[in-house]
């Protein structure tokens, strides 16, 4: 009788023992699925990347993540606003010189000037310099065509050293919460006299989210700098040999009446 007893009792405790892992299993779980929850920004219905943009972005210190999104819409500004002119000033410029150089075959020297006063950007510009110079000798012509390039190219770069100046704030601001973020911990430290990860974490965490961010806005601006210097090399070009070609057609055009 003991002997069953005593069976019937262990029978219960191991019941009783795999009951309490599966609750602590269950439970263990349930905590991990939780945590789960909280670092998927999908699962907290919607927003999804900008609201944990949103949330990074005031963790990071409000006041220099402010300034790093200020250099970031400054700099998009005055990229859309070159963007915008090179793009304008884009033109088919074989098409134009082989329009100039039919006007000129046919002595129509008022013809060639008023079509490059009608087409917009700098090549037909530097052709319509060329066109008032016609009269006076070739090197002078190329010299004029030259410092009037000089001129159109200033032009085209305008802005860009702006753009250059928020590509480098953008980093340098975020480095500076990164100083800040840790003077603020270094500060709690001495405050409070204990190292604890509790203590620095928040210090920690402005420190390194101003940088990442800072990084992230001087990658994007340095993209579009590169585009819109590649489109002014483009364009430099375009002058370049829009400038010999015109010079080629004025040559025959003397020849053919002096």
């Amino acid at each position: 009788m003991q002997q069953a007893f005593a069976q019937h009792t262990t029978h219960n405790d191991s019941v009783a023992t795999t009951v309490s892992d599966t609750i602590d299993n269950d439970s263990a779980m349930a905590v991990i699925d939780a945590d789960l929850n909280a670092m998927d920004p999908t699962a907290q219905g919607g927003g999804g990347l900008h609201k944990m943009l949103k949330q990074k972005f005031i963790e990071g210190s409000a006041g220099f993540m402010s300034l790093v999104a200020l250099a970031l819409i400054a700099g998009l500004a005055f990229c859309i606003e070159r963007i915008l002119y090179l793009t304008l000033s884009e033109i088919n410029a074989k098409k134009l010189l082989k329009d100039i150089d039919e006007r000129l075959t046919a002595n129509d020297i008022e013809g060639a000037k008023t079509l490059c006063r009608e087409t917009r950007g700098p090549v037909a510009s530097i052709c319509y310099q060329g066109l008032l110079h016609q009269k006076e000798p070739l090197d002078q012509i190329d010299r004029q065509l030259t410092n009037y390039g000089s001129v159109q190219i200033s032009n085209m770069e305008k802005g860009c050293s702006w753009i250059k100046f928020f590509i480098a704030a953008a980093p340098s601001l975020g480095f500076l919460g990164t100083v800040i973020g840790m003077v603020i911990a270094f500060d709690r430290i001495q405050t409070a006299g204990d190292i604890s990860p509790t203590i620095v974490a928040e210090g920690m965490k402005v420190a390194l989210i101003t940088t990442i961010f800072g990084i992230i806005v001087a990658l994007i601006l340095q993209f579009f700098y590169n585009y819109i210097l590649s489109k002014i090399e483009h364009l430099t070009s375009q002058m370049e040999e829009s400038a010999i070609s015109l010079i080629d057609a004025l040559s025959k055009y003397k020849q053919q009446h002096d």
